[in-house]
Parts: structure tokens; C-alpha cells; sequence
């Protein structure tokens, strides 16, 4: 028996998220049926992580177990042939039989982009948010190292994010490695937000940019970000950001 370690790439726009749903297209569903082709096996493919319905991945994590003995470079090259052009492996691997994507991931980071630009750039409307007129850049990167250190995100979390098996009792609380808002060049005026931690409650980070944005708008102010995030109450925050924003970056082992 062998445990394989796969690491996937997708645009998410035309999925309902990573884990399978009775009669709707999800991530989970096509790999595995992939995989159930060529090793004419069922499996069940384990992810780091669920991403939700119109989220990206540039690295999502997955393994399974099969007594298939097909290399990994005709797997690789197998699963991309039959899998949708909007979802690719990147990468396959070996690993040892404890191991398991969801597990044994340690932290993820995700990146959040958006565009502050009057008209938007139709080649980032399935990948960016779109967040109309003056953005106080400043304002909100003074927000940023409020996020980073282990807090409770009871502000930021959606009903029933908390998974007991993963998180050990722990609540809302995690641990944000580190928060960073870059903008990028050129007239578009493309934001993007990078963080990373241990672990993410569900539409939490969606939840904090939505917040982010109401002080970019100058809706609230970063003392306010700060006694929002403080109360542990969601009803003080703000809207959950676009899902097409957001992309996994990458799973940490």
C-alpha cells in the first residue's frame, strides 16, 4: 500500500469548493474520480484544508492510499490528461504511511487580492476583488500587526468553522505568523494581502479583509479594528469579502 502525496493547483470559479456535495462540482470529486480511473480503484483523497466555493489554489495538499504501482511520473502526467483545465497537480509524491495532508499540516498562508481602480480590469475579475474609489493604504497596514501572535478570531468566524478534531479544544483561537498588504505596480491599483498561521477558523480571513476594507474606506478607524477584533463578536465586524479573492498560496509541513 502506498501513501501518495499530491500538490494541486485550481481556479475555483466554476466549483462549489474543495470537499464533495451531492450533485455539485467540487475539487475533491473530480480528482478522486481521476485517480479512481487510472488505479481503477476508488480512493478517498484527503485534503489540508476545504476552501470555499469560488476560492483558488496555487498549493493545495492532498494524499491518499493505493496499492497501485503506476510511477509517479505517469500518474502526474495521467491526472492532468483527464482532469478539467482548471484544476492541475503540480506535483506527486511518495510519502510514509502516518503521513496525512490534513494532519500534518503545521500552517497555511493565503493570499487576498483586490483592486481599488474605477473600472476593473477584466483579466482580474474572476481573481481580485473589486473595491471601488480611495483606499487609505496606510490606515490599514497599521491594522496589520494587530493580526499577527495568537489571539482569539471570534470576530472573524463564521458559524461552524471549528473542527474539535484539528484544533483540540482550542476555540477561536490561532496563531498569525505574519500579515503583510503590498501593492503592486502599474494603473490597476492591485492590492494584495498575504497571511499566514497555524490554522484558520472558516471565512476568517475573508472576514477580516471585509473588515480591512471598511478602514481602507475610512468606515472605521485601526483603534476600531482593534476593539473589534477584541470584543470576539462577528455581528461588530465587517462583511465577508468576495470569495473570488482569496487563494491558497501554500500548505506548511
Amino acid at each position: 500500500m502506498r501513501n501518495i502525496k499530491l500538490v494541486l493547483a485550481y481556479d475555483g470559479t466554476d466549483f462549489v469548493g474543495w470537499q464533495r456535495q451531492l450533485g455539485q462540482p467540487t475539487i475533491q470529486q473530480v480528482v478522486e474520480e481521476a485517480i479512481g480511473r487510472m488505479t481503477q480503484t476508488p480512493v478517498v483523497l484527503h485534503g489540508a484544508g476545504r476552501t470555499d466555493a469560488g476560492v483558488h489554489a496555487e498549493g493545495m495538499t492532498a494524499s491518499f492510499h493505493t496499492e497501485s504501482n503506476i510511477p509517479l511520473s505517469g500518474l502526474l502526467q495521467g491526472l492532468n490528461s483527464m482532469l478539467p483545465h482548471a484544476v492541475r497537480v503540480l506535483d506527486a509524491e511518495d510519502v510514509g504511511d502516518d503521513f496525512h495532508a490534513r494532519f500534518n499540516a503545521t500552517g497555511k498562508v493565503y493570499v487576498y487580492s483586490f483592486v481599488t481602480a474605477e473600472i476593473m480590469p477584466p483579466c482580474l475579475r474572476l481573481y481580485a476583488a473589486h473595491i471601488r474609489g480611495p483606499f487609505a493604504y496606510d490606515a490599514v497596514r497599521l491594522c496589520l500587526p494587530m493580526l499577527v501572535g495568537t489571539h482569539d478570531f471570534s470576530s472573524f468566524e463564521a458559524v461552524g468553522s471549528r473542527d474539535q478534531s484539528i484544533s483540540g479544544g482550542r476555540g477561536a483561537v490561532r496563531t498569525l505568523f505574519s500579515a503583510t498588504l503590498d501593492e503592486e505596480a502599474g494603473n490597476s491599483r492591485l492590492y494584495r494581502l498575504t497571511i499566514a498561521g497555524d490554522g484558520f477558523l472558516r471565512h476568517m480571513v475573508r472576514n477580516i479583509v471585509g473588515t480591512l476594507f471598511a478602514v481602507g474606506r475610512r468606515r472605521l478607524t485601526a483603534d476600531e479594528f482593534q476593539e473589534i477584533m477584541l470584543a470576539r463578536d462577528r455581528t461588530l465586524a465587517g462583511a465577508t469579502a468576495p470569495a473570488n479573492g482569496l487563494t491558497l498560496k501554500t500548505v506548511l509541513y
